[in-house]
């Protein structure tokens, strides 16, 4: 289960910090702590850290854009900017997760208090994983109003897209500011049968606050309950730290680390695990490489020999010949110049095939033989047709050799023709 250190800020950097370290089930995993913000770092250990600013600096509100991503991060200033009183190019947008409702929750801050938030941070050697503004301590709940009284702030949100954070206001005043103690006859009188009527606000009530603010506001909780269906007031005995702690833990809320303030990622802690196999597996491929590298080096110093000493051999036989960069290209022509090539004598072994087929048919007449690129071809006479068949066949009889009758003349008393040869399947 992951851990985490929350650190809400002061609204001065002189101010003194709080810090607890809570899980991701919510659960408290230390006591709510106070002092200069450079003492939380001897907390942190392992833990995430997630940074509460000041909600008064952080205007939360929600947009509907059907867009996502880069795209909606775009948009944002410009679906805004009409109700920003400040230059649009001074100020950080950031979105959360799109809600049911369809709308998408938004944080706008000043680039000024942002860089200003880091340079404290970083002055104390605290490195956040995410910075969010301190309302977002007060979990949303459908159907419930939910506040939050922390010093003279009032954190209050409706449960659905209304959130707010008041100053010098009391829960009443804050209540009303929301529509919440509006008469719902009169919200129905205003209805008409063309629109439909408008969601009402929920009437139950849970505020949470510290023992001295219960005591304060008696007189608004009474109030409280008469106009709505019920109040339920929760006591902070440690202070609103715990509470705010733990409902961030759970991954409430907007981090302010976007855009330009996104955290870079750092891959070096993923290959740390790693790190020796890889080093192994770097020196055994540094190792192959060597080798096949030496391994190549020496038989290209062997071919330069080897065909050095070919070259001097070759120019001995002809003398003022070029160097040859080829030298199994002109062995191979030399031994086809002087017949000794690896190329079955087919020549020899058609003649003597021939002999035999003559010797079984001794009236043809074997009158001319020519040989070229492996195919002999015979002007043969014969008696009668029936001579040449035998002497065609003959020759093709062990299968080594066809013989094909390319022409038949008729010349007087004897047939005339051309038969060709060559090895079998050529």
């Amino acid at each position: 289960m992951s851990e985490y250190l929350v650190i809400r800020l002061g609204a001065t950097a002189n101010e003194l910090s709080q810090w607890m370290a809570v899980d991701s089930s919510g659960a408290r995993r230390s006591q709510p702590a106070e002092g200069p913000l450079h003492e939380a770092v001897s907390d942190i250990h392992d833990r995430d850290v997630i940074v509460l600013v000041p909600s008064a600096e952080v205007l939360t509100t929600s947009v509907d854009i059907p867009v996502k991503g880069a795209k909606l991060q775009a948009a944002l200033p410009y679906a805004l900017e009409e109700y920003l009183a400040e230059d649009i190019e001074s100020l950080h947008f950031a979105a959360g997760t799109r809600r049911s409702s369809g709308r998408t929750p938004v944080s706008v801050v000043s680039h000024e208090r942002m860089r200003e938030w880091l340079a404290w941070l970083d002055e104390a050697g605290i490195l956040p994983n995410s910075i969010i503004a301190d309302s977002y301590g007060l979990a949303r709940i459908p159907g419930t109003i939910s506040m939050l009284l922390a010093g003279d702030f009032v954190f209050i949100n409706d449960g659905s897209d209304i959130e707010l954070v008041m100053q010098g206001v009391s829960p009443g005043d804050a209540l009303a500011a929301i529509g919440a103690l509006d008469d719902d006859s009169a919200a129905a009188d205003t209805d008409t049968e063309d629109e439909p009527p408008a969601a009402s606000m929920p009437r139950h009530v849970l505020v949470y606050c510290e023992p001295g603010d219960d005591e304060r506001y008696q007189h608004d909780w009474i109030a409280m309950r008469h106009e709505l269906d019920s109040v339920d007031v929760k006591l902070l005995p440690d202070g609103v730290m715990p509470r705010l702690a733990v409902t961030v833990a759970t991954g409430v809320g907007i981090n302010l680390l976007q855009g330009q303030y996104a955290a870079k990622k750092e891959y070096s802690g993923l290959f740390k695990p790693w790190k020796t196999a890889a080093m192994l597996l770097l020196a055994f491929a540094l190792v192959g490489l060597g080798a096949k590298a030496a391994d190549y080096y020496l038989l290209t110093r062997q071919e330069a020999e080897l065909r050095q000493m070919f070259n001097a051999e070759y120019q001995q036989m002809l003398p003022g010949a070029p160097d040859v960069d080829d030298p199994a290209a002109v062995v191979e022509s030399l031994r086809r110049r002087i017949g000794n090539v690896d190329a079955p004598p087919v020549f020899l072994q058609t003649m003597e095939q021939l002999s035999r087929a003559v010797s079984q048919n001794q009236t043809a007449k074997i009158q001319a033989i020519s040989f070229r690129a492996g195919v002999v071809d015979l002007r043969v006479s014969a008696p009668d047709v029936a001579t040449l068949d035998g002497l065609q066949r003959a020759i093709a009889q062990n299968s080594q050799f066809q013989a094909t009758i390319q022409s038949t003349d008729q010349d007087g008393e004897t047939v005339s023709s051309r038969i060709q040869i060559q090895v079998a399947g050529s």
